[in-house]
């Protein structure tokens, strides 16, 4: 009788550990990557009470906060195929945006009009290789929902470059609501367009797609990115919509003090008189959005710790670059394409019991670039050997055992170019340059540019010498000529 209860016991046992996603303990990994789009580098709960982050600041206290982490690029597109592939933008042929110009002075597109255009036409180079396409070799099911931004064409959609599933739109930005670009709609699920959920708030249905994806792959290694479209402005032609972020009335109502200062003002958009959020009402659709996108997350997080597999999943958050519109990326200077610090370094949290210590706070140089050999090697998936990466494994960093070897990070946006060597910055934005000591001045109120000239003059060899590294890699494509 005995033997048998125990037989018993063992079987329900196996069903539970089954049932919670444990069966397998010698599985790699599950891979929870979180994206924000144009946070503020101060815009954490844990940095500062002006903002509700309950659920990001639980990953703070339970991982470890990058207090020096920077992205590749001062915008949307480039910064994520950076990530995406472990290359800088100028090495990977994605070093510009591909978004159309003409909505921005009050163009509404034509369906034929906008099938030729640059944002629908555009793509990265089909000989990169991204991420997904690696992971499928350790047997991870790879989803994304949410912001893609890589090109519309199929063979630039997720499901081509590694992707099993994807739920989100197009390109670099849309209503919360209509999911429209500027009147055009962009939402897919997979390679095919849909209006299916037309209406509800984009945040929503990325949680939506998240929940289910893990609720469905819980018992094999999956790769879940999540790149929400928040706080990003919205893409409307209507000034009132376009001039801010988008939130549901009661994210705003926790902000009270704001709220109760909504309203609208006079402004001319688009040579026409037009009513526009006041500042308040701007402030609480950019807090509010942040905040409605950690409840999201917090979902996520309840669903790992539901089926126990918070112990074996690496979760990474960051935004895709600077802060803009309501952001505050205090105590940075400068915002969202420009490349002072505010326009390149980045809030990001990382949790990862086995190796993070919980609560840990990390100041070594770093970057986005990173993740793509670090998530291979997580997964003991060996990169291709022909592949030229500017990254490297930065969990050794994370855990404290190791310095990063990042000694240098450069950025280049037309005539806009920045290096970072050692501690040192320098700029040049369109012949306006700068230098700034960075451990002495993480603002960059104090240029040196005139004070020091031969250091001024070797940061700017660094930078030509990198350049000149991009420019005799193997050349790809949409922007390069060869």
């Amino acid at each position: 009788m005995i033997r048998v209860l125990a037989i018993l016991l063992c079987l329900l046992l196996a069903s539970s550990a089954m049932a919670t996603g444990t069966s397998n303990p010698d599985r790699p990994p599950n891979i929870v990557l979180i994206v924000s789009d144009d946070q503020g580098y101060n815009d954490l709960g844990v940095l500062s009470d002006h903002i509700l982050t309950p659920h990001l600041d639980r990953i703070a206290r339970e991982g470890v906060r990058l207090t020096d982490f920077y992205v590749a690029w001062p915008a949307c597109t480039p910064s994520r195929g950076a990530f995406l592939t472990g290359r800088y933008p100028q090495r990977n042929g994605m070093y510009d945006m591909i978004r159309n110009e003409a909505p921005d002075y009050g163009h509404k597109y034509s369906p034929e009009e906008y099938a030729v255009t640059w944002e629908r036409i555009g793509g990265m180079d089909t000989r990169e290789i991204h991420l997904p396409v690696l992971l499928k070799q350790a047997g991870y099911y790879n989803g994304i929902f949410g912001k893609w931004d890589l090109g519309m064409h199929r063979r630039f959609l997720p499901l081509a470059r590694g992707w099993d599933e994807f739920y989100g739109f197009v390109n670099t930005g849309i209503d919360y609501y209509t999911h429209e670009r500027y009147g055009v709609p962009s939402m897919y699920r997979n390679n095919e367009p849909t209006t299916e959920d037309r209406g509800i708030y984009a945040t929503d249905l990325f949680r939506r797609e998240a929940v289910r994806f893990v609720n469905e792959n819980k018992d094999r290694p999956f790769f879940l990115y999540l790149p929400f479209n928040a706080p990003h402005n919205a893409s409307n032609l209507d000034p009132a919509i376009r001039a801010a972020a988008q939130a549901c009335e009661p994210w705003r109502q926790k902000y009270p003090d704001l709220y109760a200062k909504e309203g609208f003002v006079d402004a001319v958009r688009y040579g026409q008189p037009a009513k526009v959020p006041n500042a308040a009402l701007r402030k609480t659709h950019y807090l509010g959005s942040v905040t409605a996108m950690d409840a999201a997350i917090g979902d996520v997080l309840d669903l790992l710790d539901e089926y126990r597999l918070t112990d074996n999943t690496i979760v990474i958050f960051f935004s895709d670059n600077g802060g803009s519109g309501g952001a505050d990326n205090s105590p940075l200077r400068g915002r969202k394409g420009q490349m002072f610090e505010g326009g390149v370094r980045v809030c990001c949290l990382v949790r990862y019991p086995p190796m993070i210590p919980a609560g840990s706070v990390n100041s070594e140089f770093l970057t986005a670039m990173e993740w793509f050999p670090t998530l291979l090697n997580l997964a003991s998936v060996q990169a291709p050997e022909d592949v030229v990466l500017d990254s490297f494994d930065l969990l050794p960093v994370l855990s404290g055992e190791e310095p990063s070897p990042r000694e240098s990070m450069f950025w280049k946006r037309r005539g806009l170019q920045a290096a970072r060597v050692g501690h040192w910055k320098w700029i040049d934005n369109n012949g306006e340059k700068f230098l700034f000591n960075l451990a002495e001045d993480i603002g960059e109120r104090n240029n040196l540019i005139e004070s020091m000239p031969e250091k001024a003059a070797k940061m700017e060899r660094h930078f030509e010498s990198w350049l000149q590294d991009m420019d005799d890699a193997e050349p790809r494509g949409p922007f390069r000529d060869y």
